[in-house]
């Protein structure tokens, strides 16, 4: 009888164990990386509600025409501005330069930022900003428009893939101050790609 319970015992916690340990979701390795971040309850940004019921982040399918190259512009004499936010926080940024790509053959340009405080920080001297508004907002995507963030590059181009845009933490959870996207960020078409719109159960 003993050694029944021990057998029950273990085959209850490699069954447990097998639960915690389900594969992650997504198509692409960024995806995954995305994914497991939103469950893990030290760095997810989602309300306690929602992370009980989290599977997967709702993405658009993978589309390799989405990831283009863009041809960089510097502005060395912009000066910073207090961008608005989701509350009253106004961190300063900066238009770093001018990017200038093509997406299905149409030619569309987006202004990317520098922050001054993460110029100090280590690890994100080289950190910068991306936001965007396109006509995919508040129908398949966050109504406030995406992110993508980008590092400043050795040469003069600049590779965005809008495969990686992602929601502001503000889509998720109000306790969040996010950049509001400036309104020369606006790209006159359909962007899908990357993250779609957050529903909450």
């Amino acid at each position: 009888m003993k050694y029944i319970i021990i057998s029950i015992i273990v085959l209850f916690v490699s069954l447990s164990c097998a639960q915690q340990k389900e594969p992650l979701l997504g198509e692409t390795d960024y995806q995954k990386e995305q994914n497991a971040k939103f469950k893990d309850a030290s760095e997810s940004p989602l309300t306690t509600k929602d992370l009980k019921s989290f599977k997967q982040l709702d993405f658009y399918k993978f589309n390799a025409d989405y990831n283009v190259e863009a041809k960089i512009t510097l502005q060395p004499n912009s000066e910073y501005f207090e961008m608005p936010t989701s509350t009253d926080r106004k961190p300063l940024y900066r238009v770093y330069a001018i990017l200038s790509f093509e997406l299905f053959g149409k030619p569309y340009e987006l202004n990317v930022y520098q922050n001054e405080d993460l110029l100090n920080e280590k690890g994100f001297e080289d950190y910068l900003f991306l936001p965007f508004i396109d006509n995919t907002n508040g129908e398949t995507t966050y109504g406030g428009g995406r992110y993508i963030e980008l590092s400043v590059p050795k040469g003069n181009t600049l590779s965005i893939d809008f495969n990686k845009a992602f929601n502001p933490y503000c889509a998720y959870n109000y306790k969040y101050s996010c950049p509001v996207v400036p309104i020369e960020n606006t790209l006159d078409l359909k962007v899908e790609a990357g993250v779609k719109m957050f529903k909450k159960k």
